[in-house]
């Protein structure tokens, strides 16, 4: 998928909100647990309650592979369901890989060959090497790891060189930036630093940045919309928990769907 492909759907859907699907078996509705595919089972009602108003999915690879096996081939299937249901929808593995070499290599035939999925969170920490796999693949995406939500994220990512008074997460963006375009290169930005977006921007105007945050984490909608649009929209922002788990009852899709639609009226106002 194209920068401009992925435009076309954020004026569309008058959205650019991409929902999380870290799908945990311990929070699933209890009629759920009778499932032989639980997590298969609750993404895809997700997916039919919100698809209308998202224009990208990440499922976080951690809770899949959690559940061993089954787990990864529920993973699979869904991403299957999203290609042949909704092909417009723009999907990132959020795996947060960061290795080199063959690994790197396999990793990124893992994601985009075998799975067909968008785009894969990185971390850039090991160096080009560690991306270039990826930027091998046409009409596909890194996003890497810049300046995230977490409280620890200032152990070093906003520590700074002695010499340029440069912090890290500034020192990955200008770096990183060099070995892609902003055709096939975006950048993860955590809601909660809304206020360096400005600065980010004045580094990278042209790129997607992937914005996790929004809702349980405390995310300003506006703020991030406020410092991080450009001309493209430029921003996917993520929410995760507050859609999917807005209920844990048998009616936990109808809940998913309206907190995905009132996000979606949020973003229509913003753009």
């Amino acid at each position: 998928m194209t920068l401009t492909n992925l435009y076309e759907q954020i004026l569309l859907k008058r959205s650019f909100l991409c929902v999380g699907l870290d799908t945990e078996t311990e929070r699933l509705p209890a009629h759920l647990h009778k499932s032989a595919e639980p997590l298969f089972d609750f993404n895809k009602a997700i997916i039919d309650a919100t698809a209308a108003y998202a224009v990208a999915y990440k499922p976080n690879l951690a809770f899949y592979e959690a559940a061993g096996a089954s787990g990864w081939l529920q993973l699979m299937k869904t991403v299957a369901y999203i290609r042949q249901c909704h092909p417009k929808i723009f999907i990132i593995a959020d795996a947060k890989r960061g290795d080199i070499g063959n690994t790197s290599k396999l990793y990124a035939e893992t994601f985009f060959k075998n799975m067909d999925v968008d785009a894969v969170t990185l971390s850039p920490y090991m160096g080009r090497d560690t991306v270039d796999p990826f930027l091998r693949y046409e009409g596909k995406w890194a996003i890497l790891l810049a300046l995230t939500s977490n409280p620890s994220a200032a152990d070093f990512e906003l520590t700074e060189e002695a010499h340029t008074g440069k912090k890290l997460y500034e020192k990955v963006i200008t770096t990183s930036m060099q070995w892609g375009t902003a055709n096939n290169l975006m950048y993860v930005v955590g809601a909660t630093q809304a206020a360096m977006l400005e600065n980010i921007r004045k580094i990278i105007p042209d790129h997607f940045l992937l914005i996790p945050g929004i809702g349980e984490q405390g995310g300003s909608l506006e703020e991030v919309a406020k410092y991080g649009m450009n001309k493209y929209c430029g921003l996917l922002v993520n929410s995760s928990r507050a859609i999917i788990y807005a209920d844990n009852s048998e009616q936990f899709a109808e809940a998913a769907g309206a907190q995905a639609r009132e996000l979606q009226q949020q973003m229509g106002r913003l753009l």
